[in-house]
């Protein structure tokens, strides 16, 4: 039988990622809410608290969860550029998947706004680990 810090240490990464991922989940709740309190437009407090989560999950990720590699200026840029645009990517696909399933099925918004989470969530983690924070193994990085 594994013992927990076996456990932790096979499904660290998993597990980082859906701490982290709840965290900017509350993150995104707490700043809709606050800019709420100020009277800011829907489309305002909606961009805000996506871009101020999607920015905490970056670095969650990149740090934590993935433990990038990326240290230039250049290399960070197109990492952070990258998350975003998957982030884009596949909060459209979930969004369509939501439409797809309201309008086309004609079945209840709720149910399909769930099953596009499950998509989002397991798109974001394999574009995360396959492409965005990808490891360059067998690389020296003595050099």
């Amino acid at each position: 039988m594994l013992a927990i810090s076996d456990l932790y240490k096979k499904y660290k990464e998993q597990l980082l990622y859906l701490i982290f991922g709840g965290l900017t989940t509350v993150i995104n709740i707490a700043l809709y809410w606050l800019l709420g309190l100020v009277d800011a437009p829907v489309t305002v407090k909606y961009s805000i608290a996506w871009l101020g989560s999607v920015i905490f999950a970056y670095l969650t990720n990149r740090v934590w969860v993935f433990e990038s590699g990326a240290h230039s200026v250049t290399e960070l840029w197109h990492e952070f550029v990258a998350f975003c645009l998957a982030r884009i990517a596949t909060g459209v696909i979930g969004y369509v998947i939501v439409l797809f399933g309201v309008y086309v099925l004609q079945q209840n918004d709720f149910i399909w706004n769930i099953l596009s989470q499950v998509f989002v969530i397991v798109s974001n983690y394999a574009l995360s680990k396959l492409v965005i924070f990808k490891k360059n193994e067998g690389v020296n990085d003595d050099h």
